[in-house]
């Protein structure tokens, strides 16, 4: 106890050094919080190449290009202009965004709110401006190229923007669209010199497109943008190649005031002096018939194909580099293949979305919390990168090999693959916290899931014998145990994949799930790849991490315990001997294995997990079901009976396998539903009146668990995983009014859109924004389709009212 009470001065001294005398940043920051900013909008780009969040105003305000590192930065030049003009004459210019800066003052800001409108459905967002006055209106439709099992252009650095103008007049308007760029993301390297831009077109089978290039010549990491426009009949492209955007703006506003038109001078600019900024523009022209309707698109593409990461040692090739290479010059090429590309990409997104968004028995919410908190695989500090040619098996397999048959041709073909557990909590592939978001990438991209396994497996047979203090105990032990699953492959700031369990808080070689998580993913991920190979690859593994995990069954009952610390992803929440959820998971893993023994035909591995999980079940029912649900922990402690919300985790893997019936029931049907029920009576509608979610812990008596600083949290993704469970065992109503409260919180009354957190209180405090954890709402949809492929005609939910 003493030791966990002097956690926050170890914390503090560690904090002081890493950031105040080492000038790096703390892998969790528990003194400098990220503040809420209610801003945030569809984020641009794919997969692994960096993202690009726009608010909902419009505005380009939080970055992502260095890998897995974020800045908050609202950049005041990056904005689209509109100009209309009739009979020769300028009738209307304006930027539109409502704000009214400091610089750029000599361009007509503050644009009124009232008359324009957003709406996202990710990975597209629309924008409409009904220009005041006018009889105008533009739709912006955002596009980036985030496509289900596609892994090419899902890959790219790229967002389109598409205006469609309506003439409501009785007369022709010309109508200009101006897209201005800052060079840079609004840090300080903006200012730190030696960045120019040039303009460019790119021409290919008969499709061109003009814009111009920002070079930002950083010494690591240098990238450069596009800004561009498709060049068709009645469409021109005008540029500007360099200005100032600290200063009035008066010659781009004046120019553009002129004739609709930019100047379009050649050649390069001047590389910018240390302490100054540059910008540029590109605008696209058309004539509008009256009552009539066309079409501008403009495209922004960002190259930075070869990455390193904090510690600089290790040079990466971001996926997209695979078809358009390395040498830094593919911004043109990338602008042209969006904007001829774009039409196709939206067609496969609506064949995706449609038969989801048509489905009148599914609530308008849920549409929109399933596409939407997508966001994460890509905003999720997410890196995609090829292996290096000169890559050999024995490189990957690590010092230990790791006899992975087919890791090198799997890497080879699909590169590497991860995302942050947060954008605050910055470690990749964080285990614990991806084995619920895990669903949505198995589901939609299941190569990139496979990928990740296989990185995980690696690490699993090595170790890293270096020893480290760890924050909460203060006790000292090795980096990585062989054997074992790592918690995360590696903070951003330093080298992951190759320095692994950059979390400090605890060894998490003692934790309970991190092995379990691993074993039950493997088979489900078998379940839907039919992957047998990748099978056959994971099943030594899972014996090696089941045979260490053993170990915590110190009374050889066949169900393991708790060490008396917070040993599992519920990291401040303490548990002691036989417990729901970590008892739960392994009953489930030694089911699974069981049955992965029988696909594979080895009958002695079968009949060992069979005797474990025949000796488990007794023990699980006997310590803990308490008849209406399972026990926190068997601890006797004044917590023990409380009713955790997350206490089915076991349950829900083994149905989203298929593995909760028959031969396989692990957990009686009955206790599965009568617990589930008392979760939703007691967590869910005597929490905060049924509006905000289930509460992770919940008292006999109808009052929140406040025994820890996680047993009154509220957290997302387990609430998504949790109503998946219920729709999985027929509560349909149940599971949609539980997953409903916490879309209502978060993104309507909390104003927390594309930066769902990870945890909230009931009196509006929250945790960790921007986590991967929520991705866990594509379980719900599994389990949907699963019950769909079931019953012909599934009953449709029942919308309870949720606000008072």
């Amino acid at each position: 106890l003493l030791s966990y009470c002097s956690f926050p001065c170890r914390y503090f001294r560690w904090w002081y050094k890493k950031t105040r005398i080492e000038k790096k940043s703390a892998f969790i920051d528990l003194l400098c919080a990220v503040p809420l900013q209610q801003i945030y909008g569809c984020p641009l780009g794919g997969i692994g190449g960096g993202t690009i969040t726009r608010g909902w105003r419009g505005e380009f305000c939080r970055w992502q290009l260095n890998p897995g590192i974020y800045h908050y930065e609202t950049v005041i030049a990056d904005q689209f202009t509109v100009c209309l003009r009739c009979k020769g004459q300028t009738v209307y210019q304006q930027v539109l965004s409502v704000e009214r800066p400091s610089t750029l003052q000599g361009w007509n800001w503050g644009y009124c709110g009232h008359y324009a409108f957003y709406h996202a459905l990710y990975p597209r967002a629309w924008m409409v401006y009904e220009l005041p006055g006018q009889n105008v209106v533009l739709t912006c439709r955002q596009v980036s190229p985030v496509i289900p099992h596609d892994y090419k252009d899902s890959s790219l650095p790229v967002g389109v923007f598409i205006w469609e103008v309506e003439n409501g007049r009785d007369e022709d308007v010309e109508v200009s669209i101006m897209f201005s760029l800052q060079n840079g993301t609004g840090k300080k390297e903006d200012r730190g010199g030696g960045h120019w831009n040039e303009p460019f077109s790119f021409e290919k089978e008969g499709e061109r497109v003009a814009g111009v290039l920002l070079h930002h010549c950083t010494r690591v990491n240098p990238f450069t943008f596009a800004i561009s426009a498709r060049e068709k009949a009645g469409t021109g492209v005008t540029h500007l190649t360099a200005f100032n955007p600290a200063g009035l703006g008066r010659e781009v506003w004046q120019d553009l005031l002129q004739d609709g038109r930019l100047d379009s001078p050649a050649g390069e600019s001047s590389p910018t002096e240390k302490g100054e900024v540059t910008a540029a523009a590109v605008c696209a022209s058309c004539r509008v018939p009256a009552q009539g309707h066309r079409m501008l698109e403009m495209a922004l593409a960002w190259d930075m194909p070869r990455v390193h990461f904090g510690s600089k040692e290790k040079l990466h090739l971001r996926r997209y580099t695979r078809f358009f290479g390395s040498g830094g010059d593919a911004a043109p090429a990338l602008s042209h293949y969006a904007l001829t590309h774009y039409e196709e990409w939206e067609r496969k997104i609506e064949t995706w979305q449609k038969p989801i968004l048509e489905n009148s028995q599914l609530p308008s919410w849920y549409k929109s919390a399933l596409f939407n908190e997508l966001y994460f695989l890509t905003d999720g500090g997410t890196i995609w990168v090829e292996l290096p040619p000169d890559c050999c098996d024995q490189d990957l397999q690590g010092p230990a090999g790791a006899g992975l048959s087919h890791l090198l041709p799997v890497l080879r073909e699909y590169g590497r693959f991860a995302y942050l557990e947060g954008q605050e909590y910055r470690m990749y592939n964080t285990y614990d916290v991806h084995f619920y978001a895990s669903f949505a990438l198995v589901m939609l991209w299941p190569k990139l899931q496979i990928s990740l396994q296989y990185d995980i497996a690696v690490t699993v047979v090595n170790e890293d014998v270096q020893p480290r203090q760890y924050l909460m105990c203060g006790q000292t032990a090795q980096v990585k145990l062989k054997n074992v699953v790592p918690h995360d492959i590696g903070d951003p700031g330093d080298e992951p994949w190759q320095r692994v369990n950059a979390y400090l808080m605890h060894d998490t070689a003692d934790w309970k799930d991190l092995n379990l998580k691993f074993v039950l993913q493997v088979y489900r991920d078998y379940c839907l790849t039919h992957d047998s190979l990748y099978l056959k690859d994971m099943w030594p593994i899972c014996q090696a991490v089941m045979e260490s995990e053993l170990k915590f069954d110190t009374d050889n009952d066949g169900l393991i315990e708790n060490g008396g610390f917070a040993d599992q992803t519920y990291d401040a929440w303490v548990v002691n001997g036989a417990s729901a959820y970590c008892g739960g998971l392994w009953l489930a893993a030694v089911c699974v294995m069981c049955k992965m023994a029988e696909v594979l035909e080895d009958p002695e591995i079968q009949q060992k997990y069979t005797d474990i999980l025949c000796r488990g079940k007794e023990a699980f029912e006997r310590m803990l079901w308490n008849g209406k649900y399972y026990n926190y922990d068997s601890s006797g402690s004044d917590t023990s009976s409380s009713i955790m919300s997350d206490q089915c985790a076991g349950q829900w893997f083994l149905g989203a396998c298929g593995l909760d019936q028959g031969e396989f029931e692990v957990f009686p049907k009955s206790h599965v539903v009568s617990a589930l029920k008392t979760i939703f009576e007691k967590n869910v509608m005597s929490f905060a009146g049924g509006t905000m979610g289930a509460v992770n812990g919940m008292r006999p008596d109808g009052v929140p668990d406040t025994s820890s600083v996680q047993s009154d949290e509220v957290w997302i993704g387990v609430v998504y995983a949790l109503a998946a469970t219920m729709i999985q065992e027929g509560l349909v109503e149940e599971g949609f009014r539980t997953a409903e409260g916490c879309y209502r919180t978060v993104w309507e009354r909390l104003g927390m859109a594309f930066q769902t957190p990870e945890a909230y209180r009931e009196k509006k405090v929250y945790r960790s924004l921007a986590y991967m954890r929520p991705l866990s709402i594509w379980s719900m949809q599994l389990a949907l389709e699963r019950r769909a492929s079931q019953t012909p005609a599934p009953a449709q939910p029942h919308q309870l009212p949720i606000h008072p």
